[in-house]
């Protein structure tokens, strides 16, 4: 097979790494859970590393935030990289009230408080 780019099409290395991160939701309700969970699980067979994307988040639940519970600790039984990337101060606050930082990777800037 031979990839042709045309002068407009972005080098393939530049959008692999935007379409590998996982987008959350504004709002991940438990019915939305589901179908982050197939996501999750297709990244998770298919890619070295899993990036969930959580910059538009205003709220979320408990069944996605035992989803990446789930993701991280599988990530890491696998010797996959796990990471949330671009974290909204709701998903912060969020992730912070629920003492569940640790537990899904979170890592703040040192010298980030809420």
């Amino acid at each position: 097979m031979t990839l042709t780019l045309s002068p407009s099409d972005p080098a393939p290395d530049a959008t692999a790494a935007e379409d590998r991160a996982l987008q959350l939701p504004a709002n991940c309700t438990t019915v939305k859970a589901e179908d982050f969970r197939v996501r999750l699980v297709l990244a998770a067979d298919f890619q070295d590393a899993t990036e969930i994307d959580a910059s538009e988040v205003e709220s979320i639940g408990q069944a996605t935030l035992q989803l990446l519970v789930a993701a991280k600790i599988e990530a890491e039984a696998n010797h996959q990289r796990f990471a949330i990337v671009n974290p909204s101060p709701a998903f912060v606050a969020r992730v912070e009230g629920c003492r569940l930082a640790e537990a899904i990777g979170l890592e703040l800037p040192k010298g980030a408080t809420l």
